[in-house]
């Protein structure tokens, strides 16, 4: 089953934070992998906790599954992304 990725707005300004090219292989890396198996990648716990998380090298795609749809929340690097 295939599912439909929906991108929040704070998203966005996470993405000008990164390099043009490192934002690319993310966003090609969301679209390959959570597409087809996103409840695969880790579930978080305390703060974060029912959120998962993605790893795509150094940085961490955070994200929650609702029905069909993949929620990307937010998208850092590892040293910042839990703050």
């Amino acid at each position: 089953m295939d599912y439909k990725i929906v991108y929040k707005s704070s998203v966005a300004r996470d993405l000008k934070k990164i390099d043009t090219t490192e934002a690319r292989r993310i966003l090609d890396e969301i679209e390959k992998e959570l597409i087809q198996s996103p409840d695969s990648h880790p579930v978080l716990k305390g703060a974060f906790a029912g959120l998962r998380r993605f790893r795509v090298g150094d940085y961490r795609v955070v994200y929650a599954i609702m029905d069909e749809e993949v929620v990307v929340l937010r998208i850092g690097h590892r040293k910042d992304i839990y703050r």
